[in-house]
């Protein structure tokens, strides 16, 4: 039912992502961001919902910095998906008495996951974001270092421009493609439904 509850949020949201908006207030934001990295052809600035009407540079850094996250999140939520509807599993258990070879693929692992499994995996997710929160300072400078010192190459230079916006460009698939596969599984257990059409049907679950 929490997964269910779950797609359907999510679905409201990309639904309101064609609502209509102020046309002034929009062209106020395209002026202001237009030539920032994630403007790119076909669609160049798009901000159907407005978040950037009237806001400033803080306003945008924040925002650029949640919609990177999420999408390497979902990055990740693809391949593991992927993997785990191949059948590939790691060795031992996830909780006590509870193999990880018992868990389906998809939002089948909340059927089959015991309590302590889940509350483990929310600690662990804990434990990484307070963990980053207390030395980001200390990882954006290192990763910032190593961009100035990237191996200079003749054949692909490296772009730093380039390079964020293939990764923005990812990681929106990927969040649509994560939530795509959701929607499908919820529908008819058939979240590979691509694979069906071309005559390659996986089997899930």
């Amino acid at each position: 039912m929490a997964s269910k509850s779950l797609i359907m949020a999510s679905l409201v949201a990309s639904a309101a992502a064609f609502a209509p908006v102020s046309q002034t207030a929009s062209s106020t934001a395209l002026k202001a961001f237009e030539n920032e990295i994630g403007a790119q052809p076909p669609l160049g600035f798009f901000d159907p919902l407005g978040l950037l009407d009237d806001a400033d540079q803080e306003r945008f850094d924040r925002l650029r910095y949640v919609e990177v996250k999420h999408g390497r999140i979902c990055m990740l939520a693809i391949v593991g998906h992927i993997v785990t509807a191949a059948g590939i599993r790691c060795g031992g258990d996830i909780a006590l008495g509870v193999p990880f070879t018992d868990m389906k693929a998809g939002l089948g692992f909340f059927d089959t996951i015991s309590g302590g499994g889940l509350a483990q995996i929310i600690a662990f997710i804990g434990a990484l974001e307070l963990g980053f929160g207390l030395r980001q300072a200390e990882i954006e400078e290192a990763c910032e270092r190593y961009q100035e010192n990237f191996p200079i190459s003749s054949v692909v230079p490296f772009d730093i421009d380039r390079v964020s916006g293939i990764e923005l460009n990812n990681g929106r698939a990927a969040q649509m493609g994560i939530l795509a596969l959701m929607v499908h599984e919820k529908l008819d257990n058939n979240p590979y439904i691509i694979n069906d059409l071309l005559g390659s049907p996986v089997p899930f679950n």
